[in-house]
């Protein structure tokens, strides 16, 4: 088991350095998800796909017969597993070495490369569009769990819940300035004398290409922290650290309470953020333009929404501020069952309730369990906390489709998901946070 060499303390001033560039990672890789995967990728992979298929509305990769609107949705899941598989080993490979940069810059530049090679997915070729979509969510699952291993590095104990926030906020902003820039690109095609296709291809690349340029700022700040001689591992030490990280998390009860409990309400977050569209489109009949103005008003949003309950968390403590945005997911719930179809106007105010909490819950929960790691297995810990993220997220969608399939509502399907806010907020509840620090063999804030 890899532990780090003490060094000196760095300064006020090199630590603000690194948080800056750390922030930027936030603000390269951000503009995927948003653009790539919340907007634009879906339909058109889906219309590719469609293109490809035969009368019957089915494509045949490997012989199997798949209908082609499923094909964004099996490669996302794809990717999921490919994630899971790497997670661990990178996160096992980022503590044993020290090196977690050259890590993150293999995964940051393999993700954007292949988001940029997006731009030559056209004419029937979904299984490019396929591949590309796994690869490039597979690199942004593992640049993660490096990433976020480098906050109790560079953040003392005091100022985490801000610098994990204002992460978020660089990350919410950059999606937010980018979407503009695609939708003025998108909506006016013509003017450019570009056709759609174009103009989705060149929204696709763009990104990547913003992804791997912004990465630079992270890479030339960060610094890498040396361990013990001896403890280096191999890439094949992989899977064997993990089996001794999941040992020995098990002396770790209080932490591992605490990801179960963001295991279930991160489930219920995602997936209210991956349905909305759906549930605007088919349930409350609203136009395209619409959900794209309210991904945009969420983006918007939830940079204040970051900041400002990072404020809160610094006064009434993360945990506390976690619980009163689980409370407010649930209200959101409440509010888009009974949402009258064909209004914008609601909808709107329902994406700014969202906007104002989503930023804020997912920081401060990364800031929280970067209190719960014990020192010098922070990469591996995070790996855990990725694949609670996004190895897992499987669930709340099952639910929703099940509720949608028993009772033909997609209101019915909306509010099911209560359960996850619900039991996550008893679960989160159950946990003395001070204690589980002090079990990690952490310094206590005052403020948690």
């Amino acid at each position: 088991m890899a532990a780090e060499i003490a060094e000196p303390a760095a300064g006020a001033g090199e630590r603000r350095r690194e948080q800056h560039g750390w922030y930027f990672y936030d603000f390269a890789c951000s503009v995927y998800s948003t653009s790539v995967l919340t907007v634009f990728l879906g339909p058109y992979l889906t219309s590719v796909a469609e293109a490809a298929a035969d009368p019957d509305g089915f494509v045949h990769p490997l012989g199997i017969p798949v209908r082609a609107g499923s094909v964004f949705a099996y490669s996302v899941s794809a990717s999921v597993v490919v994630a899971v598989l790497l997670m661990p080993l990178a996160g096992a490979r980022a503590d044993r070495t020290g090196r977690k940069k050259p890590l993150l810059a293999a995964a940051a530049y393999t993700g954007a490369a292949a988001t940029a090679g997006m731009f030559f997915l056209d004419g029937d070729r979904y299984l490019l569009g396929a591949f590309l979509l796994i690869v490039a969510n597979a690199s942004l699952s593992v640049s993660m769990v490096v990433y976020n291993a480098y906050l109790p590095g560079i953040a003392e104990p005091a100022e985490r819940d801000a610098v994990s926030s204002r992460g978020w906020a660089f990350g919410y902003t950059s999606g937010a300035l980018v979407l503009v820039l695609d939708l003025i690109l998108y909506t006016n095609h013509e003017s450019f004398g570009l056709s759609e296709s174009a103009a989705v291809r060149i929204c696709l690349a763009s990104a990547g290409v913003w992804w791997g340029a912004f990465t630079l700022i992270p890479l030339r700040r960060l610094r890498d922290r040396r361990v013990a001689p001896g403890t280096e591992g191999s890439v094949g030490s992989g899977w064997r650290q993990l089996a001794a990280t999941l040992k020995d998390m098990r002396r770790h009860p209080l932490t591992l309470s605490f990801l179960l409990a963001y295991l279930v309400y991160n489930d219920g977050i995602q997936t209210v953020i991956s349905q909305a569209s759906i549930y605007g489109s088919e349930e409350l009949g609203l136009e395209q333009t619409t959900l794209i103005v309210a991904v945009l008003l969420v983006q918007v949003l939830a940079v204040a929404g970051a900041l400002l309950m990072g404020r809160l968390a610094r006064t009434h403590g993360a945990k506390r501020t976690i619980l009163a945005s689980l409370a407010v997911w649930t209200l959101i719930l409440a509010a888009g069952f009974f949402l009258p179809a064909g209004a914008p106007l609601w909808f709107f105010a329902l994406a700014s309730a969202i906007g104002l909490v989503l930023g804020g819950s997912q920081a401060l929960s990364r800031s929280l369990f970067s209190h719960l790691v014990p020192r010098g297995k922070e990469a591996e810990y995070f790996s855990a906390y990725e694949m609670s993220d996004r190895g897992l997220s499987w669930l709340g969608p099952l639910v929703f489709g099940l509720a949608y399939q028993l009772t033909g509502s997609y209101r019915d399907a909306i509010v099911s998901l209560v359960v996850f806010f619900a039991l996550g907020f008893l679960l989160l509840a159950r946990v003395p946070v001070r204690r589980a620090v002090a079990a990690a063999g952490n310094p206590v804030p005052d403020r948690i």
